[in-house]
């Protein structure tokens, strides 16, 4: 949420905001390259979006462009970095699951690059309890509302089976966690005050599926 021009809390769409991390992974890859400034018609154009909804995008956050030469991608990097919340400070990571999907996730990178640190890692197969998967020692799941609290997790992530994302998503809260991010399929109900997000990869699979069956149609 931001302050429109007179005053007043604007709400900010969440299509914005996950827009905003596609922009700032787009400057980060210019900025590598050594580009020092880009047109919100060339960000549009790398991201399959229009020059509009870029511009609109940022507008609920301030006036960034430079007339006749468009975004310093350096300025507009370090500010998208602030408004995400992911410049110079750290998230602690909670993770319910150690399968494929979660195994996938404690290995990637990009998390810590940005300042997402894995604190606790639970599951319930009493196999991999104990075991330690990239320097995080797996814990039973029935600990995971108290590792929470002790770890100040700020954001949980849930990749279990669908018949036991409830039980987790309620621990996590019971532990104090604001922010989930579910992978099961299915919803999820959770108190006023936290935040989910659900990502359901089958129905981001059959919505592409959608549309390339159109396109072979024709």
């Amino acid at each position: 949420m931001t302050n429109g021009g007179n005053g007043q809390p604007r709400q900010v769409p969440d299509a914005c905001v996950a827009r905003l991390s596609l922009y700032l992974r787009e400057l980060s890859r210019l900025s590598s390259k050594r580009v020092s400034f880009v047109s919100s018609r060339r960000l549009a154009e790398q991201l399959g979006l229009t020059d509009a909804q870029v511009r609109r995008d940022l507008s609920y956050f301030g006036q960034f462009g430079t007339s006749g030469r468009g975004y310093e991608v350096r300025r507009l990097h370090d500010r998208l970095t602030a408004i995400l919340g992911v410049s110079g400070r750290t998230w602690n990571v909670a993770l319910a699951g150690v399968g494929n999907l979660g195994s996938a996730l404690l290995a990637y990178r990009g998390f810590q690059e940005r300042g997402f640190l894995f604190r606790v890692v639970v599951d319930t197969d009493p196999q991999k309890i104990g075991r330690t998967v990239q320097g995080i020692t797996v814990a039973p799941a029935s600990r995971l509302a108290q590792l929470a609290r002790e770890q100040r997790i700020h954001i949980g992530l849930i990749a279990v089976p669908v018949s036991a994302a409830q039980a987790v998503c309620d621990q996590l809260v019971a532990g104090g966690v604001k922010a989930i991010v579910n992978f099961a399929p299915g919803r999820l109900d959770v108190p006023s005050g936290v935040r989910l997000r659900t990502v359901d990869l089958a129905v981001e699979l059959e919505s592409l599926a959608f549309h390339l069956a159109r396109i072979n149609n024709r």
